[in-house]
């Protein structure tokens, strides 16, 4: 039996395929030919006479009466009509929300308690009652004048009051001059202005040699206080109640000044412990020896060891005033051997009374103020509460213990560097290890870091860049205040906050550097007026928040403290930065997403946002939206 070799198979197997592929195109050609005769000889005819149910197909010739079949479409929608503009998701609010304040707001006030002021603190909306719109700014609105020409001048339109001009025209607190509005830096107790105010404490206390670097002004007025330290280095929190004086915050902010609307009433302000150098009261009405000196107590938790308490007005220097200010000689009397009496039992140093101004000074250390507690049965040592909690934090009638100290002669929780090398040095919560898992590489690394970061924002948004485009700053989650640091030799002052919900809370570390800032819960609104800030940095801030409030009600928030025309930096995750992107569109801000400062490959990236001039209408011409 012949063997055949595999070549000739293969050949065999090809020639075989080959003819199958042949018989194949030639039957396909035959089917297709026929099939195009037949069809070409008539028309598909249907047989009427047949019933409905069993319609008979046929064949019919050419001259055979048939019905022809239409396959075109019977079935037509309308034509739609010409495009509309898009109903925003987030319409403008009524003009007359245009000044409004969630958390302070006057009407819903009244259904708080009105002893010791309760009424007014902060009381927020419930979440039925938020607003889903944007705020207006008013009609005629402006840019505000840059600073430091802002520390002078307003435009009226931008702040439409006129009661301080009236009710404080003698004190020069604020002048209406046609569409402007100036400021003198007069003062209740500073009628020579200010700045001559200033001078006179500078010959009390050392302004000058960097040890006052931040300071706190309670019933501030316009801000002109701590307006004019800034000329000094010394960065003042200044704030006010939203009380009969509804505009004296929204004047400082105007002015291009860090304030917040506040009082002191039954919860503790919103700093942690020993954040200031110093404290002010100019006639801030403030009744600091009632209540067993609980205002006193809180001033003190406040003051770092060895800051200062400044008072001026009622009742110092009551036997010159009495007269003036309505009252006897014996209630002006009483009223300051209280506040005498409350400072001695706080271990506070009365260091001067000199005309209108008295100064007292907190103690470095209480090693002596222990030893006392059997001279002063009160207040006594409180020993529950963090001396650094300040949020919705009741007050109390005892006073915050200074961290311990091996001598007499050291500083309780270490002696802060001078300004301004006390922005870089290590602070003492962080180097004393207060802080767990907080490190002094940690901070130098952080302070690099945000150089770095804000080096790179201005490169990418020249407004930044541009000396004097924006004042007010605030910096949602600051953490160290690394944001604020890298800035700080610009004209411009950042609010660091640190969110409440924060995993450590930072506060401390930011005053220590020098800086201000405040706490704040963002899923609720800020204490302060809406166009509060010309830029808005959030590092994170939607991450923290996922889960626990709605991000557009944190975006709407955004939206009623930023001016129109400011900015917004928002660094997250680039998943949640495409979300704030579809909510930023509907409230007609400009917005792009870059790239992180280390290249594409990083999934956190940066958005970069500018919110449209848009102000209320002319209310002369009935336009405009209304928000239910």
């Amino acid at each position: 039996m012949a063997i055949l070799s595999p070549s000739y198979l293969t050949f065999k197997a090809k020639k075989l395929d080959l003819y199958k592929i042949t018989i194949t195109i030639i039957l396909c050609t035959i089917f297709y030919l026929a099939g195009f005769y037949q069809n070409s000889r008539g028309t598909i005819s249907i047989d009427t006479a047949s019933s409905s149910s069993n319609t008979v197909f046929r064949c019919a010739p050419a001259n055979h009466k048939t019905t022809t079949l239409d396959f075109g479409a019977h079935h037509f929608a309308p034509i739609p009509p010409s495009p509309v503009g898009r109903e925003h998701h987030f319409p403008p609010c009524d003009p007359k929300y245009s000044e409004y304040t969630p958390c302070e707001d006057a009407k819903r006030s009244l259904r708080f308690d009105r002893s010791r002021l309760i009424y007014r603190e902060r009381h927020c909306p419930e979440s039925h009652e938020i607003l889903k719109c944007r705020v207006p700014a008013p009609h005629g609105y402006k840019v505000p004048f840059r600073w430091p020409e802002s520390r002078e001048l307003a435009w009226y339109a931008n702040v439409p009051h006129k009661d301080l001009t009236v009710e404080k025209k003698k004190q020069n607190w604020v002048l209406v001059e046609g569409e402007r509005l100036r400021f003198p830096g007069g003062g209740t107790m500073f009628p020579r202005g200010a700045d001559a105010y200033i001078d006179d404490l500078g010959k009390l206390i050392d302004l000058k040699d960097g040890s006052i670097r931040t300071a706190i002004d309670t019933g501030c007025g316009v801000a002109s206080w701590g307006a004019y330290l800034l000329s000094r280095n010394i960065l003042t929190v200044s704030f006010a109640p939203r009380d009969t004086h509804v505009s004296q915050v929204q004047f400082a902010l105007e002015r291009g000044v860090p304030a917040l609307i506040g009082i002191i009433a039954s919860i503790r302000l919103p700093y942690p412990s020993r954040s200031f150098d110093m404290a002010h009261c100019s006639r801030c009405l403030i009744p600091w020896g009632q209540y067993d000196g609980q205002y006193l107590i809180e001033i003190d938790r406040i003051l770092r060891p060895g800051g200062y308490w400044i008072l001026s007005g009622p009742p110092i220097n009551w036997e010159t005033h009495w007269r003036g200010w309505n009252r006897t000689r014996e209630d002006l009397q009483a009223e300051q051997s209280r506040i005498e009496k409350v400072a001695k039992s706080l271990c506070w140093r009365k260091l001067v009374q000199r005309n209108d101004i008295a100064i007292w000074q907190k103690p470095t250390n209480h090693v002596h103020c222990k030893a006392n507690r059997k001279v002063f049965k009160r207040p006594l040592f409180c020993n529950s509460q963090n001396p650094d909690m300040a949020w919705y934090t009741k007050m109390e009638t005892c006073l915050t213990p200074l961290p311990e100290v091996a001598s007499i002669r050291d500083i309780a929780g270490g002696q802060l560097a001078k300004w301004p090398e006390r922005l870089e040095a290590i602070p003492s919560r962080i180097s004393g290890g207060s802080l767990e898992g907080l490190t002094a590489n940690n901070f130098v690394e952080n302070s690099r870091l945000w150089k770095k970061r804000v080096a790179y924002y201005k490169k990418l948004d020249l407004q930044l860049a541009k000396t004097g485009r924006y004042r007010n700053l605030l910096d949602m989650n600051a953490y160290l205040g690394g944001f604020a640091a890298a800035l700080v030799d610009d004209p411009v002052w950042v609010m660091n906050v640190v969110p409440v919900q924060a995993k450590m809370n930072t506060l401390g570390v930011i005053f220590q550097r020098g800086l201000i800032g405040t706490y704040q819960n963002w899923c609720e609104a800020m204490s302060t007026y809406p166009r509060t800030y010309d830029f808005v940095h959030a590092d994170s801030l939607f991450s923290l928040y996922k889960n626990r409030c709605d991000m557009e009600d944190i975006l709407l928030e955004m939206d009623r403290i930023l001016r129109p025309e400011g900015s917004v930096i928002i660094r997250d995750d680039v998943d949640i930065l495409l979300n704030v992107k579809t909510l930023i569109d509907a409230m007609q801000w400009d917005g792009r997403i870059a790239d992180h400062e280390n290249g594409p490959l990083e999934r956190e990236k940066i958005l970069f946002a500018t919110k449209k001039y848009w102000a209320a209408p002319n209310p002369d011409q009935n336009q405009g939206r209304v928000a239910d």
